[in-house]
């Protein structure tokens, strides 16, 4: 295939900050760091990375970039990114199967249930 993803990049106020804090909570090394790029990846030559780079300006309302993970154990991956310094938040997805928190910049991303094998 001629095409490859190479990173997702996610607009910060603290880019190093920011990053530092998906790095820990994914488990991801930083392969990268300077004043104006803080790049994490799963392994240092594994694809794809996250790259956090200072933002424009202000962000106004809900972010267009939303993840979603699928853990083994939901229960303890949401109480762990909650430590970690995530929080719950409602945007109005009812009742439903997965638990939707924010990063301290107020990213919103989605656990998702255990993956369900038929």
């Amino acid at each position: 295939m001629g095409l490859a993803w190479e990173q997702v990049i996610v607009e910060a106020a603290d880019p190093a900050a920011l990053g530092q804090w998906w790095a820990d909570a994914l488990g991801w090394v930083v392969v990268y760091s300077s004043a104006d790029e803080f790049e994490i990846r799963p392994e240092p030559d594994r694809l794809p990375g996250i790259d956090f780079i200072p933002a424009a300006g202000s962000r106004k309302g809900k972010s267009p970039l939303h993840l979603d993970f699928r853990p083994d154990d939901q229960a303890a991956e949401v109480e762990r990114l909650l430590a970690h310094g995530a929080r719950r938040v409602d945007i109005g997805q009812g009742d439903v199967a997965w638990v939707v928190l924010a990063d301290p910049e107020g990213n919103e991303f989605c656990v998702l249930s255990e993956q369900q094998l038929s």
